[in-house]
């Protein structure tokens, strides 16, 4: 079982939560400063920025194997278009876990908008 931290189209009552749904959620969490929200058209992307000192909020889960690699397809992990990695939490609701995987954007932002810590659909 993995930790991950979702932010976007996969949270509950978003377009792309059945990806990750029938998995368990363990509640609301926040990243640690040193992230940042970009609006991509219809999904965000959160990349790595030092300065920040907010972080993102989002929801953990616990996903077995088989939906881990279903959800590294869908993300685009082996075309480059997210990468997945470990970050450090802080907040979580649901658990007193410190550290989760996400998905960090992995192409250029240039051009696009800051989102802020939230991500709404």
């Amino acid at each position: 079982m993995t930790r991950l931290f979702v932010y976007g189209t996969l949270k509950r009552g978003c377009k792309n939560h059945h990806h990750i749904a029938g998995q368990t959620y363990l509640g609301e969490a926040r990243t640690a400063g040193g992230y940042r929200l970009y609006d991509l058209g219809d999904y965000p992307g959160m990349v790595a920025a030092p300065d920040d000192r907010d972080g993102v909020t989002g929801e953990l889960w616990e996903v077995d194997d088989r939906a881990l690699t279903h959800l590294d397809d869908f993300e685009g992990v082996n075309e480059g278009l997210y990468l997945r990695a470990p970050i450090n939490l802080v907040n979580t609701t649901a658990s007193e876990t410190a550290s989760a995987h996400t998905y960090l954007y992995a192409r250029a932002t240039a051009g696009c908008a800051v989102i802020g810590t939230t991500w709404t659909e």
